[in-house]
């Protein structure tokens, strides 16, 4: 059962706050539900938190009606699509292309989804909130950061990685990684999308950009309790710019050497492998290491993602975007130190 009384509050910052609802706009508050297949293939308890995040996508719509009532609201829950980055079908898309705001409090991310693009380019703002749970709505909750903070030190971050162009990504746990961000665009996450066309996660909190196809090199270590039930460490060996191993990781991993099928040279694997993120955590009251859409907002974080970048300025097109977050990384902007063991040194 959702306490509503304990999130009123914190919902109607959202819409006025990061959204910017205005009176005679139309608000859609899309959300994905199990399929019949989910039921029998997914854990309950994966289960359970999908139908919380419904829940939760339901009351935030209610709460909406009560206090907007001049504006037009729309509730839709639609069929999982089982992947983050996975096209969620057309309805979706007309939907979002349709209204002024949209809060997408889904469990697969839309993010970098063509449908997303499409929205956003059509004058939708978008706030994704994959994986979102009620408690990030909580006192002292990633939701509950100062947001123009949050602005200021993602510009000061943003300006450094706009200069770097070569960058090594290292962690006590084992991660090596290289790779160039030469003339690549950077962008911020901030948590307001009150202009037209925005576009972003909430809780927001980060700076990403686009590693330089076919530079990335290394390893990527994936700590046990970083992901959502990794119970062993996790690591992603890249070359000449995609994964080419995944080691370790249990269950997990299993499901990664599926998903990649490293022994298949062809489409949708191969874009799949692509090193597509690197995103550098700003949101100080965002903790919880093993929810990905907090987790890769802790400040002192970093995140490299494979998979579709080219809803972020990359070249590469994919039907899966997924993240993996670094903690403590010590990061070299060519060859210079500007974060040591998670601490911004510059």
């Amino acid at each position: 059962m959702i306490d509503r009384e304990k999130v009123n509050r914190a919902v109607l910052n959202m819409l006025r706050v990061n959204m910017g609802l205005k009176s005679g706009e139309k608000l859609l508050v899309v959300t994905d539900i199990p399929k019949d297949d989910d039921w029998i293939q997914k854990e309950s308890s994966e289960l359970d938190a999908m139908a919380k995040r419904s829940l939760l996508a339901k009351v935030i719509y209610e709460i909406a009606g009560d206090n907007f009532k001049d504006c037009d609201m729309e509730y839709y829950p639609y069929p999982s699509v089982g992947k983050h980055g996975t096209e969620p079908g057309k309805k979706v898309e007309e939907k979002m292309k349709r209204s002024d705001a949209v809060i997408a409090l889904t469990s697969y991310s839309l993010s970098h989804t063509n449908a997303r693009e499409r929205a956003t380019k059509a004058g939708a703002r978008i706030a994704s909130m994959p994986m979102f749970d009620m408690e990030m709505l909580y006192a002292g909750g990633p939701m509950a950061s100062d947001y123009t903070k949050v602005h200021e030190e993602g510009e000061k971050i943003a300006r450094l990685v706009h200069s770097a162009e070569e960058v090594v990504v290292s962690s006590p746990d084992g991660t090596e990684l290289q790779f160039s961000l030469k003339e690549r665009e950077v962008n911020i996450d901030d948590g307001i999308l009150t202009e037209v066309g925005a576009f972003g996660n909430l809780p927001a909190g980060e700076v990403y950009t686009v590693p330089l196809e076919g530079t990335t090199h290394g390893h990527l270590v994936v700590k046990k309790g970083w992901y959502a039930d990794l119970i062993e460490d996790m690591t992603f060996v890249f070359k000449e710019g995609s994964v080419i191993e995944v080691i370790g990781g249990g269950k997990i991993g299993d499901g990664y050497r599926e998903l990649l099928a490293f022994d298949k040279r062809a489409e949708p694997y191969i874009s799949r492998r692509n090193c597509a993120e690197l995103g550098i955590g700003t949101n100080p009251n965002a903790k919880r290491p093993d929810n990905l859409l907090e987790a890769e907002k802790i400040r002192g974080t970093v995140h490299i993602a494979i998979g579709d970048s080219s809803h972020m300025g990359g070249k590469v097109t994919a039907d899966l975007h997924q993240d993996f977050v670094v903690p403590k990384p010590t990061v070299k902007f060519d060859g210079k130190v500007v974060m040591k063991k998670g601490k911004m040194v510059v």
